[in-house]
This record gives C-alpha cells, structure tokens and sequence, in this order.
C-alpha cells in the first residue's frame, strides 16, 4: 500500500481509505459487527489505515461499528476522519446542526461511539457558506484541538465547486478538503483542486466510484431498492451516467483491468489528490479497491488511458 501525507498535516494516509456511509444501513443493507469487522480487517491486512465516516451515518450508527472494532484492535493503526452539522432522524433524513455548543455535543458522542479519546479528521460537514463563516464555531474547534480531541481539522464541501470554503480552510485552520470526485464528475479539476495545491490542503476524493456506478456492475437501466440511497437519484441522470460507464469501460479501460480499480487510480493520478475513499460491501471489495494503489503507481502499456485528458 502507498501512503501519503496528507497536506501540512502529519498524518501519513494511505492512498485507499474505507469509506463506511454503508455501515449507517443507507446503501441497500444492514451490517453485523461481524460484517464491518472482516471488512476493517481486511483493510488492515492490505495496509488501508484511513477509516472516514460521519455522526449522521445512522445516528452514530457507523461510528459505533467502527468503535466496537477499534476497542479490540491497536488504536495507533488507524487514521479516523469523521464529520460533524448533521442530526440523523431516520433513513435519509436529517437535519443540520452547525451550532458551537451542538457541534461540541456531536463531538463527544462521536468520541463516546468510535471508543477513542480523540479524532484524528474532523470535518465540517456539507454545510451553507453562512455557517461555515461564523468563527465562534471554529472558535469552539480550534479549543477542542488544544484540548487534544481532535488532531486536524478538516472540510467535506457539499458542491464540489465550493470555493469559497476551500479558500477560506487556511483562515480557519482546516488542513484538508473532502469533496466528490470521479471519472464522471471532474469539476473540482476546476478551482478547488489548484487552491488546494496553493494552501498545501489535503484532499480527499469521496464517491471515486460514482456511488458505485464505475464499479462497471450496473447496466442502463438498473433499479436500486427502496433503502438504497441510489434509489432517491434521478432516473433519467442515472441512465445517462450508466450509459458514459459503458462507453469509458469499452473505449478508456485497459484490457484485463478491473474497472472499478482503474477509476480509483484514474482519481489518484491528479496531484492533488492525496487518498480516495470508496465505499465497500464486503472484504473482497476491499481488496479489489487496494489494487488501485499498485495500479496508479505504476507505468501501465496504456497507462495514457489512466491519465488526465
């Protein structure tokens, strides 16, 4: 596995992290601790140390799967990034809560459900520019991080052409970007990923997989089920996203290479990004998402396929 540091932290991540959103029971299916434990484990066989999950994942639901692991496991092996604005009410439904004194609540029932005594990522969380600017909240952050509950501080911007809050990270002490990124959706090419650059940010490429779409699994026309969040997105943008998964599958994607792999690697050719975190359902998804690493790494005899156009 690759690593690297991600922005001016010192934070040395690897290049694939484990997204678990699914662990909140929103992706078609609920996990069994023996479930989210044999993913976490095969992450760690491979060499995966970055877990990023969010408070609003099932009502800390995630968090505590991911808690009940790491209190039977070595602390130290792991880089947790979590999130804080929202409060989970049910399936798909929340509201946003970016007050200092409830920001500081979600924080120590984050730290409460991961089992930790401190977070290593704690990011804002898909928020409005007016909530991000009041510095009485990172004011309130920047405490916890004397305190030693939180190591770095981070945003997980809601468009990913948000660069107000991406210019603005330095100012409020954030040290890296989270933001949607994938074969299908470039636009943080645009703006984002330059100021990044300029500030030394890290990044963090969230949705690599196009919720699972470059996965080249689901064909024109698939239907999800109705606790599968993919089932709430257009139908006519979903068809014409299966439709372009299809032509860059046979025109862009090398002979013999798992397409899902590629489109990992393909996110991790940009300079600017330091790791993606894709989701997955089970410990084979896991090992095929680490072969991204290798594959990105390394010259491929089309590797001009992998590149930007």
């Amino acid at each position: 596995m690759k690593y690297r540091r991600l922005g001016s932290t010192d934070l040395n991540v690897s290049v694939i992290g484990i997204g678990t959103w699914q662990f909140g029971g929103e992706w078609g299916r609920e996990y069994t601790q023996g479930e989210a434990d044999a993913i976490l484990d095969k992450g760690h066989e491979l060499g995966i140390n970055l877990i990023d999950t969010a408070e609003c994942y099932g009502d800390h639901l995630s968090e505590s799967l991911i808690g009940d692991y790491i209190s039977r496991r070595k602390r130290e092996d792991w880089i947790i990034a979590t999130k804080f604005g929202h409060h989970f009410h049910e399936r798909f439904t929340r509201t946003d809560s970016f007050d200092p004194a409830g920001v500081i609540e979600q924080l120590d029932a984050s730290l409460k459900a991961l089992k930790v005594d401190y977070i290593d990522l704690y990011q804002f969380h898909s928020g409005p520019d007016q909530v991000f600017d009041n510095d009485d909240l990172w004011t309130a952050l920047d405490k916890q991080v004397q305190a030693g509950k939180i190591r770095f501080l981070g945003t997980s911007i809601g468009s990913n052409a948000n660069i107000h809050q991406t210019e603005a990270s330095t100012k409020v002490g954030s040290r890296a970007i989270q933001v949607v990124y994938n074969r299908l959706d470039r636009v943080p090419e645009e703006q984002v990923f330059p100021s990044c650059q300029r500030q030394d940010l890290g990044v963090l490429a969230r949705v690599p997989l196009a919720s699972g779409y470059l996965s080249g699994k689901y064909k024109p026309g698939a239907v999800f089920s109705s606790t599968d969040v993919r089932h709430r997105h257009d139908a006519e943008s979903t068809l014409e996203k299966l439709k372009e998964v299809e032509r860059i599958q046979r025109e862009e994607v090398p002979q013999g290479v798992d397409m899902a792999s590629w489109a990992l690697a393909w996110c991790l050719k940009h300079p600017a990004v330091t790791a993606v975190i894709p989701g997955c359902k089970d410990p084979e998804q896991v090992a095929s998402n680490a072969l991204a690493a290798q594959l990105a790494s390394e010259p491929h005899p089309q590797d001009v396929k992998l590149s930007k156009e």
